[in-house]
């Protein structure tokens, strides 16, 4: 059974959220402010957190901040912003992913699925052939799956993990045309229902971060009523 620590100082969140990842077998604790649920992680370490942005006395950048001084806690954001510098910012820091206010009580379960398997299978382990031949290249772009890496021309490119699992599905294939419905599965693993303009914004998001770093980049296409591909090199 994993622990999963919530901070959020809305009772209503703490409580809902709680509720439903208690119904998949999960310990919850819970803190409504960033200051306790510092001593709370250190006291009682759990297998992953999920914090609110804005709290009173510690906001969630603050508490991972200083939480990262010591830990590898994998943490997923709630936030109400919508600024992509706060998650830009977050992501640099060590967050794993982000859930935007309002979200479905469904949505969240099956991130923290996808985030505590992945920290599971993230201990550093020797390097066996099998481990190599699963790091995609193709041309400019390098990623590592089991590592949850990505590179642009050597330049590392931060992604949460809905927008590695997209991006890995679209350059395993390069030139095969994948739809909304198909990279939604990829992304959001056993059947999370969504809105399908979600993938749209999530590869609005995967351009910008690429452009970041090559203002040239152009390899993934749209195809207008049908999906996404990446460009054969």
């Amino acid at each position: 059974m994993s622990t999963i620590a919530l901070v959020d100082d809305d009772r209503n969140i703490l409580t809902s959220v709680s509720i439903a990842l208690e119904a998949e077998g999960y310990q919850i604790n819970t803190y409504s402010d960033g200051v306790s649920a510092l001593q709370g992680l250190e006291d009682n370490p759990p297998d992953m957190a999920i914090f609110d942005i804005k709290m009173p006395r510690m906001d969630g950048m603050e508490l991972l901040r200083r939480l990262r001084q010591k830990s590898d806690l994998p943490v997923i954001f709630l936030t109400s912003k919508d600024d992509e510098i706060d998650e830009l910012f977050g992501l640099k820091m060590g967050a794993d992913d982000f859930i935007r206010k309002p979200f479905s009580q469904r949505l969240l379960v099956e991130r923290v699925k996808v985030v505590l398997r992945r920290a599971q299978n993230r201990e550093p382990v020797e390097v066996t052939n099998k481990e190599k031949s699963s790091v995609i290249e193709r041309g400019k772009l390098v990623m590592d799956p089991d590592r949850h890496s990505c590179t642009w021309e050597n330049k590392p490119v931060i992604l949460t993990v809905t927008e590695f699992f997209i991006l890995q599905s679209l350059a395993h294939r390069p030139g095969i045309v994948k739809s909304r419905d198909a990279l939604m599965d990829a992304a959001y693993d056993d059947q999370v229902y969504v809105d399908d303009r979600t993938i749209d914004s999530h590869i609005k998001r995967l351009r910008k971060k690429f452009k970041a770093v090559d203002d040239s980049f152009d390899a993934i296409d749209t195809l207008y009523g049908v999906g996404y591909r990446f460009k054969e090199s």
